[in-house]
């Protein structure tokens, strides 16, 4: 395995045009399965603001096309189902992030598959507490998962390990952050299919199992998801790529639904 450091604009700039629909057809299908499988063990509903994002496009002609659906419920927080894609010009970004309630003491989920044209994988179990100082937390969470990190990531034949040249990008991950990348065939969407089902599998049983957080330290713990959210959207090295396409403006309203910014519905320790 080789590792490859670089921002997406980069690999997007130094790629010649190539087409990843079949890829943008595979992620595609595997976010809507993970999102059916979430929706129906998790009560919500979608959120007013994000109905004028539901297909916006590029300003930029034959430019990338895109959809943003967020929800939030009396268990989840802010989840925000969406894409961008040009598949004939090798962009492909497709996401499914839940952010949990204060009273869920359980990492969120986090994934994003995108092409570039490179078929890329990124998952994680979201922290909110310092696992340095929480070994219990890191020992329930993390440690369990770190020798099928080390094969997914270190002895797996064709696969580079996507390591983000931003260090804000960098702080954000948990030790057993998947991120990856392959040239597409159908073994590799088949590892990453299997890997994203078994995860949510368990992170599902997580919830389901969960401790609830005492009252008293709740308001805090959603200031602390809000502000996460909220720097890993408007940090994203990526947003300039957006930019290009969609301009300042377009661009400003689709990092701010990505952390709720606009949002309608009130948050669970609010309800």
């Amino acid at each position: 395995m080789s590792e490859q450091m670089k921002f997406v604009q980069d690999f997007l700039d130094e790629a010649p045009v190539t087409d990843v629909s079949a890829i943008f057809a595979e992620w595609l299908d595997i976010i809507e399965g993970l999102k059916d499988k979430a929706m129906a063990r998790l009560d919500v509903l979608r959120d007013p603001s994000t109905e004028e994002l539901e297909a916006f496009a590029s300003e930029v002609d034959g430019g990338p096309t895109g959809q943003i659906r967020a929800y939030s419920g009396k268990d989840v927080d802010w989840l925000i189902h969406s894409h961008m894609q040009n598949q004939t010009l090798g962009f492909v970004n497709v996401h499914l992030t839940i952010w949990l309630g204060p009273h869920i003491d359980v990492p969120h989920f986090g994934m994003a598959l995108g092409a570039f044209p490179q078929a890329w994988m990124f998952m994680d179990s979201v922290p909110r507490k310092v696992i340095s100082t929480d070994r219990e937390y890191y020992q329930k969470y993390y440690e369990p998962f770190n020798d099928e990190w080390q094969r997914l990531h270190k002895g797996t034949p064709g696969i580079d390990e996507f390591v983000s040249r931003d260090a804000f990008v960098r702080a954000t991950y948990s030790p057993t952050a998947w991120s990856i990348m392959a040239e597409p065939s159908q073994e590799y969407f088949d590892l990453v299919r299997k890997t994203a089902n078994d995860h949510m599998d368990r992170w599902l049983q997580w919830v389901e199992e969960a401790e609830e957080v005492p009252v008293e330290k709740r308001a805090e713990l959603a200031e602390a998801d809000l502000n996460t959210r909220r720097n890993i959207a408007e940090l994203d090295p990526a947003n300039v790529v957006a930019v290009r396409y969609f301009g300042e403006e377009r661009t400003a309203q689709l990092v701010s639904a990505l952390w709720g910014g606009d949002r309608v519905l009130p948050r669970p320790h609010e309800a």
